[in-house]
């Protein structure tokens, strides 16, 4: 017996002596602000944002600068973040305030059976409601860690003490198993405590440039700084949670992606399909797997792409159905490049659209866009032009957060009669439209009418892709998209109801917003 028992101890030393030796799987550490645009940090050359850590974020790996969600608005954006596939590919999906579809599955639950831990902090997917085939809810946010809580520095921001609760689930990982772990930032998302800015020591003369589509005055730029506070705030515990990881020698094997999931909360920004709307800061890090970090990445790249990256770097393969890798391509190949601007030369576009983002019209429909950004040019056609952009005005422009900004604007039109920063955020729009980015990022000027060429390049291209994806619109089928119902329920033909007289709580916008008749 004593030979079989000396045996099996080696056996048993072998394994151990392997298990010791067998390289950790990269832990995956993504978060997300909720509301913030692209160019807002110091590592864009921004003044009036200060972000050292995203800044350290984008030194020590890579800078995107063309970063895209497809659509500008939380629950589609998110979708495709977690589904890697375009929001018009999921169905209800598409939509703000959706059912998720069951049969779409999710990147973290393949990671889960694969070995990897998966929590999160703060917001994850919403708003809207994913329940399984059989009814019941399904937990889309793995394991929640938002106990703790602290005083935060304007009333407007969310009491989540964001890197102590990732201190929390680092302190319960267990040794050798792999992690991803989402922090979603409730910033910087409305509500903001007004004239926080200014009262924390910035000034006015800090912004060095207001959009074209704003007036340009004390109430607006107020504004910005009180939303530029609110991602500072993000950017903080961005920091306290790098020095967490550092602390426990996990800082250098795990990916780190910082970014938004839409432009900020202003109008003919969150919710529409403009450059400032769609296009996100974003810096990976990942000294294990960046060739030449510090580099600033002109590709254009989806939110589609996450998904597919995040398995790559887990060592999991595509699942057999329910995760179909068309939309997305993983991003590992900019990532060995070691090239600084265009690393792939087939990366020169992205597609970008919308369909229903919140009720506020007959009928609860939508406003769906279709678009390209190709090669600094962005090309918008807008599917049904006769509909009110931002929700009907007479339903308090729904798609546009209240803001002193929102409530300038609407004031400026009503005492004029009419207002240029009016008609640009809120007034009706063509059929078509395109922008050359190399010298209008506001999208003010559309040389739809002087440039057919390119338009017919870009549509042609434009339509070719969405319809080999199998978007619904680009087949006739776009009405599919609306028939799906709200989540929100509650407000199912909120413009029939409200008109008719019926009282409605609505927390996004104010009393003021909606206008006394209907707007021609």
């Amino acid at each position: 017996m004593r030979p079989i028992l000396l045996i099996s101890s080696l056996f048993v030393a072998l394994a151990g002596l392997a298990a010791e030796d067998a390289p950790l799987r990269t832990n995956i550490l993504f978060l997300i602000a909720d509301d913030w645009g692209h160019g807002h940090a110091g590592a864009y050359g921004c003044p009036w944002v200060k972000t050292p850590n995203f800044d350290r974020v984008a030194k020590e790996g890579l800078l995107f600068l063309n970063a895209y969600t497809p659509t500008a608005k939380c629950t589609p954006s998110r979708s495709t973040i977690l589904t890697g596939r375009h929001p018009w590919l999921l169905g209800a999906a598409a939509n703000h305030q959706c059912f998720f579809p069951p049969e779409n599955e999710i990147f973290p639950d393949v990671l889960e059976r694969n070995g990897y831990a998966y929590a999160t902090c703060g917001k994850v997917w919403a708003p809207g409601l994913a329940l399984k085939a059989d009814g019941s809810k399904r937990n889309m946010i793995g394991q929640a860690f938002n106990r703790r809580v602290a005083t935060p520095p304007a009333t407007g921001m969310a009491k989540t003490d964001y890197a102590a609760n990732f201190h929390d689930f680092m302190q319960q990982t267990k040794a050798g198993q792999p992690w991803f772990f989402w922090m979603g930032f409730h910033e910087p998302h409305r509500d903001y405590e007004e004239g926080s800015g200014l009262r924390l020591g910035k000034k006015l003369t800090d912004i060095d440039r207001v959009p074209a589509y704003w007036p340009d005055n004390a109430v607006v730029r107020g504004d910005m700084l009180d939303y530029a506070l609110e991602v500072e705030h993000c950017d903080r515990h961005l920091g306290l949670i790098l020095d967490e990881l550092a602390k426990r020698g996990e800082l250098d094997r795990t990916l780190i992606v910082v970014t938004s999931d839409n432009g900020m909360p202003f109008p003919r920004v969150k919710g529409s399909a403009y450059e400032d709307a769609n296009h996100l800061p974003m810096a990976v890090r990942w000294p294990a797997g960046i060739k030449q970090p510090g580099r600033k990445v002109t590709d254009y790249v989806s939110f589609a792409d996450f998904a597919p990256t995040f398995l790559e770097v887990a060592g999991v393969a595509w699942p057999a159905k329910g995760l179909a890798p068309t939309s997305g391509r993983s991003l590992t190949d900019i990532f060995r490049s070691g090239v600084d601007g265009r690393c792939n030369p087939a990366r020169d576009h992205t597609l970008i659209g919308r369909e229903r983002n919140d009720l506020g019209r007959p009928g609860d429909v939508g406003y769906p866009v279709r678009g390209i950004v190709k090669d600094g040019l962005a090309y918008l056609e807008n599917c049904e032009p006769s509909r009110w952009p931002a929700c009907n005005p007479e339903t308090g422009y729904l798609d546009t957060d209240a803001s002193p900004t929102k409530s300038f604007i609407l004031h400026a039109r009503r005492e004029k009669g009419s207002d240029p920063s009016w008609s640009l955020c809120f007034g009706l729009r063509p059929g078509q439209e395109l922008y050359d980015l190399s010298t209008d990022t506001d999208c003010v000027t559309n040389l739809a009418s002087a440039r057919t060429a390119d338009i017919e390049k870009l549509r042609t291209q434009m339509w070719a892709e969405l319809k080999a994806q199998g978007d619904l619109r680009a087949i006739g089928r776009g009405a599919e998209y609306e028939a799906h119902p709200s989540a929100d329920t509650k407000k199912l033909r909120f413009y029939e109801r409200y008109m008719a007289g019926e009282a409605f709580e609505v927390t996004w916008v104010k009393k003021d917003d909606f206008e006394k008749e209907p707007l021609k």
